[in-house]
């Protein structure tokens, strides 16, 4: 049976640990709106990108290296978006889990299945299972900014038009929401085309006779490169958005199991206390009537 003094100790050690928690949550919170409002900004320009590119694509015979599909998909790329920091709940553990269970289901299938990782925690996790680690990004909620978005889309892209790799593959968390993050795969090499109806949002839309000023060609190499940044982009933000989430409602589940915990205590210090008042009184009435 703990003393008096080690539930006094536990109770105070338990409410200093439930004002940090809260207090991380709020910050999360905070972080969580701004890096929201930057997903939902990049998200309708991410789609119209990828809507013009497959209008241009799918209205004639035009090529572009980063859009043609290989005969043969031998040598895969895993670029897996994690946080640097713990403390989120499951959000690095479910990417962890769905990465590794992908690599071991497909290892075999593929001459090469090589790793690219944005955050500490999947690199951590992944260096010890001897895969091969093209790059590691760290620090990305501090730093992030296009220009390394576009820095890596640039690495992925010189990689995949030298042949090293015939499919890229982004694994990261979508944000729905502040409490539901739901971990996807998404080819991002070579770039997917949506049909002409997802395209054009009209069945009945004819993109043969559309006029192209410059050329498609032209039209093409220019845009496709950046459709893949702004891709990798928000990709980027949409795992930090998820991050902040995740972080904020576990963060609210550890201050609230907290107060759960310091009601508990405190009751238990009651108990004892009353118990220790109840068993002196007794000593006292017994010296009392032993003296009479």
């Amino acid at each position: 049976m703990p003393s008096l003094k080690d539930i006094r100790k536990k109770i105070s050690s338990t409410k200093n640990t439930q004002q940090i928690t809260k207090a991380m949550k709020m910050v999360s919170a905070a972080k969580l709106r701004r890096a929201q409002m930057a997903v939902v900004g990049a998200r309708p320009y991410a789609q119209k990108m990828q809507s013009v590119i497959s209008k241009i694509a799918t209205s004639g015979e035009f090529a572009h290296p980063l859009l043609a599909e290989k005969e043969k998909i031998s040598r895969v790329l895993l670029v897996v978006l994690t946080s640097d920091r713990g403390l989120c709940g499951a959000f690095n553990s479910n990417i962890i889990k769905f990465a590794d269970r992908f690599y071991k289901e497909n290892k075999e299938k593929y001459e090469a299945l090589d790793f690219i990782f944005v955050g500490r925690r999947g690199n951590d996790y992944f260096k010890k299972r001897h895969v091969t680690i093209l790059e590691s990004i760290t620090n990305l909620v501090n730093t992030m900014n296009f220009e390394i978005a576009s820095n890596l889309a640039q690495k992925i892209m010189d990689e995949y038009t030298t042949g090293a790799y015939d499919q890229v593959i982004v694994i990261y968390n979508e944000f729905k929401s502040a409490i539901n993050q739901k971990v996807v795969a998404e080819k991002l090499l070579p770039v997917p085309l949506v049909t002409v109806e997802e395209a054009s949002g009209d069945a009945g839309a004819m993109t043969s006779n559309y006029i192209f000023e410059p050329g498609p060609e032209i039209i093409l190499s220019k845009m496709v490169p950046k459709h893949f940044a702004v891709q990798i982009y928000r990709a980027m933000l949409e795992s930090i958005a998820s991050e902040h989430g995740a972080r904020m409602s576990a963060m609210d589940g550890a201050t609230r199991n907290a107060g759960s915990m310091i009601r508990k205590l405190t009751l238990t210090y009651n108990k004892l206390r009353q118990a220790a008042i109840t068993k002196e009184l007794m000593e006292i009435v017994s010296g009392a009537e032993a003296l009479k």
